[in-house]
């Protein structure tokens, strides 16, 4: 089974980090699950520098094993899907918390034509957790969470982003040119493949408690940050183009409502003050709306995501052109504002004013004219981008 030699249909990858506990068990089972469905395959052990004796049982038990020195998660899964020999690769934790045995519903899928076949622990997709497996604050906040904003960002089919059991192609899988070095592993392989186009299954899997005495290696609030911050940072349409285009459009609706006088809703005055703040907010969530235009075309144009020819075409185009035309566009609307305010004192003899009707003009004058000279910047911005296009 281990033999040089001979080409395996299947590597099983265990990484391995001090599982001594519980890897004999875990290799058994693979080993037992390949003979069983008269699979040609192999198990092999990525170690993350164990030093319990993880090695000499992985050995004994005829794993075969990678060595990894970079530290991590990711890092361990990366050796051993580089060194794995077998055109499909099946990973699972090296915990127990895993049953090797379900590996047949993951080939018959992959046989199928699927790029990535995601194991599902929660009932939602028809799995099963067992009592102990999962604490409750993974199983009713953490996944559910981020495997729900995982489907809405990246339209998704998968219902559970964290499975650690999962089947894959070699050679899709590969092709994605992972990153990531710790437990945000899991999210970016579903991430980049959902948009990656690659073809993405489920099936419904056991999720076991594990069976180490140890603590696990995973940590709830750190590596469930990392991977929300992975996710924020491969989707500037929600981290940055979706709350900019709100944010927009709300202050500009309240803007343009105070600005003819002040609105009294119940014993409430909103005046020049809110007025104001109303102003900076349009400023802000128009930068909101350029950031994203500017990363999700930097990511497009530097190959960060599949090629999308629109953001191409906007970044080679006649985007400094236009930029000008709608930043002049803004700046004269803040202009003739100006202008009306200086007749105002004017008629005043340049003495005292009224700052409820004075401000009513200098506001918005302020705001057009910011919004000018940004855009027409934005404008150059976005042609750096497309200069080596």
């Amino acid at each position: 089974m281990n033999s040089a030699t001979i080409t395996p249909a299947v590597t099983i990858v265990l990484p391995c980090l001090n599982e001594a506990e519980t890897l004999q068990v875990c290799i058994e089972e693979a080993v037992c699950a390949l003979k069983e469905n008269n699979l040609q395959g192999e198990v092999l052990v990525a170690d993350n520098g164990s030093t319990d004796g993880s090695l000499e049982i992985a050995e004994r038990s005829g794993a075969r094993i990678v060595h990894v020195v970079e530290k991590g998660y990711g890092n361990a899964l990366k050796g051993g899907i580089k060194a794995a020999r077998g055109k499909y690769i099946l990973m699972g934790d090296a915990d127990g918390s895993y049953d090797f045995k379900e590996l047949p519903k993951f080939v018959r899928m992959l046989d199928q034509g699927n790029d990535l076949v995601m194991g599902c622990r929660l009932p939602k997709g028809g799995g099963k957790i067992e009592k102990g497996a999962m604490p409750w604050k993974h199983r009713w906040i953490g996944n559910p969470v981020l495997s729900g904003l995982g489907r809405l960002f990246f339209s998704s089919p998968v219902d559970d982003f964290h499975c650690g059991l999962r089947g894959f192609r070699k050679d899709a899988i590969q092709a994605l040119d992972l990153k990531t070095t710790g437990m945000e592993f899991a999210s970016e392989m579903v991430v980049k493949a959902s948009l990656n186009n690659l073809k993405i299954a489920q099936v419904p899997i056991t999720l076991r408690p594990d069976g180490r005495s140890s603590p696990p290696h995973l940590r709830s609030w750190r590596d469930g940050w990392r991977h929300l911050r992975f996710m924020l940072l491969y989707s500037p349409k929600w981290l940055f183009l979706i709350p900019g285009l709100v944010l927009t459009l709300v202050s500009t609706v309240c803007f343009v409502v105070l600005l003819p006088g002040p609105l009294k809703i119940g014993g409430i005055t909103f005046d020049v003050n809110t007025l104001l703040v109303t102003g900076i907010m349009i400023l802000v969530g128009y930068q909101f709306v350029a950031l994203g235009i500017f990363i999700k075309s930097y990511a497009y144009v530097s190959g960060m995501l599949p090629s999308a020819g629109k953001w191409i075409k906007l970044v080679t185009g006649r985007v400094v052109e236009w930029g000008i035309v709608l930043g002049l566009v803004f700046m004269l609307a803040g202009i003739v504002w100006l202008t009306l305010a200086l007749f105002q004192w004017k008629n005043t003899g340049f003495g005292p004013l009224s700052y409820q009707d004075s401000l009513r003009m200098v506001i918005p004058a302020v705001i057009c004219l910011g919004l000018g000279v940004q855009t027409i910047f934005y404008g150059f911005a976005l042609a750096v981008l497309g200069i080596k296009k």
